[in-house]
């Protein structure tokens, strides 16, 4: 069949000339353009409701998105969620960003008050029908939807928007202040405030920097906050009364697992190989009542170094650790992370032994309440604690660390360079000696509080006499390790609440733990500090 060609007279041409639509390629008025932008909501609210109607957004991940507009979103994951490794949706998501003013404005710029301006800016790079326009935001300003869209299911609150949300009707109170200490041991309680699972709790959670361990004490007593990051010990000494008035203290669940490090002067290259080497240094640690004396007094004796006598070991608040161990105030120190990574970064120090070595899994810092104030507020506690149990969890998975880095990275919380923190977080990292190591596990999050730990850090205790007094012999006398440590940690509470979760925490609260010089048996505390005076003299 002969193809014929159609001959328009000129009032045709004209009319055909006419529809040829400058913007898009075609053939309709060009202002149809401007009129249905006419038709398009433009108050944010009116925008989210007509989502809602269309199927392609849930009322959820509003207020979900809202939260996570704090964060700051980088250009890799926002890609990475959002263009499911297709070419043409990452150049929309980047055009939207790009009309929004970069990554870190896009939430604001969807949701803001400039939202009818934003979509206008959008509309005019192509043609859109109002549903297919519609779905296109949607890409653009719910990073939520998005993550959905790609089958994220790693756990966190933005990922579940469909799940039920938890009953938040019986909280006793909703407006919480937490303090911590800006170290990576902190990650779970620091990342639940940007990451959004205090609010999936119902809570409005503030996360309070506190300067040093001593203020969280005091604070804690005064009943300035809610609740603390709390180094392992100190729930346990503030309870028995070591090194303050007593005051009973509750640790509702552990933070993080290993995360520490001797670091020393770089004045020292070549010069320490092992704990003999130390002798006559001025160390610091960040509190008497922490893993990192313990296990700095643990290190040292097993080379013949008495603790009190041949080196001195004194308190330093982790974020002056830097500037002390520049300015030689002291050799080197037994710290948490970030800061032995950030000796590296500056060229100040390097990393001579990560804590992991010295006893893999141990404990470090833990989320805790005082007893009065959990018996007052018992739903707001067991939210609480859950959130945090919860965010434990997400922090635990490999695949979300750099993410994690990023938002804790900020000056509101750790106020380092991201770089480092992720080093940290991801175990890539530099020691300072010229090696790049791959270290998965240096910081780990399992928030299982064993009572194997308690009565380690009760023997310590005892062996080191750190208060001066001998109160915490006394106090452990006549067996009382477990009926003390079973008071003080909660592990049957974070147990129930890890398995409300779908995690698998253990059936058991006692475990044989292997450190690098012996054996501890949780059931023989009092024999085992015998075996190491018996060993080292001390």
């Amino acid at each position: 069949m002969a193809l014929t060609k159609t001959i328009l007279s000129p009032r045709d041409e004209w009319k055909t000339a006419k529809n040829f639509c400058v913007q898009c390629g075609k053939f309709h008025p060009s202002q149809s353009h401007w009129e249905f932008m006419q038709t398009m909501p433009q108050d944010p609210l009116e925008m989210i409701s007509d989502l809602t109607k269309m199927g392609v957004y849930k009322p959820a991940t509003f207020d979900i998105a809202n939260s996570l507009s704090t964060a700051e979103l980088r250009k890799e994951l926002f890609l990475k969620m959002a263009g499911k490794g297709s070419p043409k949706r990452e150049k929309l998501v980047l055009e939207l960003a790009k009309q929004a003013g970069g990554l870190d404005n896009a939430f604001s710029a969807a949701f803001g008050a400039k939202a009818g301006e934003f979509f206008g800016d959008a509309i005019r790079s192509g043609e859109f029908s109002r549903r297919k326009f519609l779905q296109n935001v949607a890409i653009g300003a719910a990073l939520v939807s998005l993550v959905n869209a790609c089958g994220n299911n790693a756990g966190t609150p933005e990922s579940q928007p469909d799940a039920p949300p938890p009953d938040t009707s019986n909280l006793e109170k909703t407006d919480l202040k937490v303090g911590f200490i800006p170290i990576t041991c902190a990650t779970p309680i620091i990342m639940s405030e940007p990451l959004g699972f205090y609010q999936k709790y119902g809570l409005n959670a503030q996360v309070v920097k506190m300067p040093s361990w001593g203020a969280v004490r005091d604070s804690a007593i005064a009943g300035e906050l809610d609740a603390y990051h709390m180094l392992a010990p100190m729930p346990i000494a503030m309870t028995l009364g070591l090194g303050s008035a007593t005051f009973g203290v509750r640790l509702a669940s552990i933070e993080n697992i290993n995360g520490q490090a001797i670091t020393v002067s770089n004045k020292y290259k070549g010069k320490i190989n092992g704990p003999a080497d130390f002798k006559g240094f001025v160390l610091g640690v960040p509190f008497p009542y922490s893993m990192h004396n313990l296990l700095l007094r643990y290190y040292l004796a097993t080379g013949g170094i008495n603790p009190d006598v041949d080196v001195t070991i004194r308190p330093v608040p982790p974020p002056d650790s830097i500037a002390q161990l520049v300015a030689g105030d002291i050799d080197g120190f037994l710290m948490p992370d970030p800061f032995n990574q950030r000796a590296v970064y500056e060229d100040a120090g390097f990393i001579h032994k990560l804590t992991k070595e010295l006893w893999p899994g141990h404990p470090c810092c833990a989320f805790a309440a005082s007893d009065t104030w959990i018996n007052e507020n018992p739903n707001t506690f067991r939210a609480l604690n859950k959130s945090i149990i919860e965010a434990t969890g997400y922090a635990s998975k490999p695949e979300n660390r750099v993410e994690i880095a990023e938002a804790i990275s900020d000056r509101a919380f750790l106020n380092q360079p991201v770089e480092v923190v992720q080093a940290v977080l991801t175990g890539k990292f530099e020691d300072g000696l010229g090696n790049n190591l791959d270290v998965p596990d240096r910081i780990d999050f399992d928030p299982y509080p064993w009572q194997s730990f308690a009565n380690w850090i009760m023997s310590q205790l005892v062996r080191w006499d750190i208060s001066g007094d001998g109160k915490a012999k006394q106090l452990t006398a006549d067996g009382k390790y477990d009926q003390l440590g079973q008071e003080i940690f909660l592990t049957d509470l974070a147990r129930e609440l890890a398995e409300e979760l779908g995690q698998t925490p253990p059936d058991e609260i006692y475990r044989t733990e292997t450190l690098e010089f012996d054996t501890f048996d949780p059931q023989q505390p009092d024999q085992y500090i015998q075996a190491q005076i018996d060993k080292y003299g001390f």
